[in-house]
Order: C-alpha cells, then structure tokens, then sequence
C-alpha cells in the first residue's frame, strides 16, 4: 500500500472507529460507520488501502455506488490517479438529452429492485472499472453495476469493499469482490 501506513494499521481503525448499535437480539440494530468518516487520518487513508486492494490491476476509471460509494470512490480514484464515475440510483427523468445506460437490480440487502444508472458517454471500451463501496451484502447493487459495465462494452474488473458480509462465496467470485474487513471481524 502507498504511504507510511499499513493494511493491517487501516483495518485495526476501521475496526475500532466501527459500532453495532442496538441490541443483537434486535431486528433494529445496524452497523453504525460514521466514526468512519469522522477520524481524520482513517479517512485519508482509506482511497490508498481500497486501492491496494486491486494494486495487481490497472483500472482506468472507479465506480461508486450511491451514496457512500459516491463518498469512498474519489478516494480511490485520486489514489489511482484515475477519474471517477457516480452510479445514481432511481435516477428521475431529466430535461436534458444525454443517453443514459440503465439497469435494473437483483434485489438488494433491503429485497429492493433498484435503477442503477449514469451518462454512457462516461465509460468507453477502452475502460477497466473498478467499483467501490462501503459494504456488499447480497451483491445486487454490484451485479447491477457489472451489467452496465458490460453495456458499455468496458472492462469489469471487480469491487474494492471496506465490508465483505457475502454470504454466497458464487457471488464473490462472479463479482471479484475484495474487502478491507469480513464483517465476522467486526
């Protein structure tokens, strides 16, 4: 990884910036991740550490997902010296002309079938895509993602995550999913 700082530094951060809050019996409780984003030097670090992750592939372009994909996804574009790309979701019509590739998802962690979808002039064939998200639970939104990589005719070549809570190992390997954290380790 770039800089002074090592993977094994960054998830030990992530570990203890991170808090399940509710009670475990609860079906309320959710994985709260703004301590993430609060601490400083974690936050700098992470664009360099996700990037890591795939340092054996060059990708042209990174991908972020709505919303705290939007968020991580600059940070690894900058790592990478790379541009990056929004995937909107639900994406309204809009006045103006541009052709937008779209792609309905499998359902997602909450069972939704979203609209994933952005500019087709953003993507080439010439592109190798990276797509970065804070979390992947069924891999719907990512496969969703994958099908509008293929659209564009570009070069899928997986998803940098800080969470890995897969339960199917089929779906990381399809997806090529690589995390900072399995969310056993949280």
């Amino acid at each position: 990884m770039a800089g002074d700082v090592s993977l094994r530094e960054v998830r030990a951060r992530l570990r203890h910036a991170f808090a399940w809050r509710g009670d475990r019996t609860d079906d309320s409780q959710y994985a709260d991740v703004t301590g993430w984003w609060r601490r400083p030097e974690l936050l700098r670090d992470l664009g360099p550490a996700l990037a890591s992750l795939f340092e054996d592939s060059r990708p042209t372009v990174v991908l972020g997902l709505e919303s705290r994909g939007c968020l991580l996804g600059p940070l690894v574009a900058l790592s990478l010296g790379v541009g990056f790309v929004e995937v909107r979701k639900n994406r309204r019509p809009a006045s103006d002309s541009d052709a937008w590739l779209q792609r309905t998802t499998p359902p997602d962690y909450r069972d939704r079938h979203l609209t994933l979808g952005f500019r087709s002039s953003l993507l080439t064939a010439a592109d190798a895509v990276l797509v970065v998200d804070d979390w992947i639970v069924t891999g719907g939104q990512a496969l969703g993602a994958q099908r509008l990589v293929q659209d564009a005719e570009s070069a899928w070549l997986g998803v940098a995550t800080v969470v890995d809570a897969l339960e199917r190992n089929e779906v990381r390997r399809r997806l090529n999913v690589r995390s900072l954290v399995h969310i056993r380790d949280l």
